[in-house]
């Protein structure tokens, strides 16, 4: 998927759970990750740094290959 900012975005929970990020640190993700929509705020390289705006989290970086679009 090709990503731009704006765009909304979540997380696919099989390409999250088994990359080399989720193995470097806690592997228990929010579910909000997956389950809410979050907002294209930046891109850098191949990572997106995605805004989740209903609840009070942190912004993440994600490869935008982990991410799809919200529907």
């Amino acid at each position: 998927m090709a990503v731009k900012k704006g765009d909304m975005v979540r997380a696919i929970r099989e390409k999250l759970e088994n990359s080399l990020e989720a193995k470097a640190s806690d592997t228990r993700f929010p579910p909000y990750l997956f389950d809410s929509k979050g907002e294209i705020v930046d891109i850098k390289g191949d990572y997106a740094l995605v805004k989740f705006g209903k609840v009070p989290t942190p912004n993440v970086w994600l490869r935008v290959d982990q991410l799809e679009e919200f529907k």
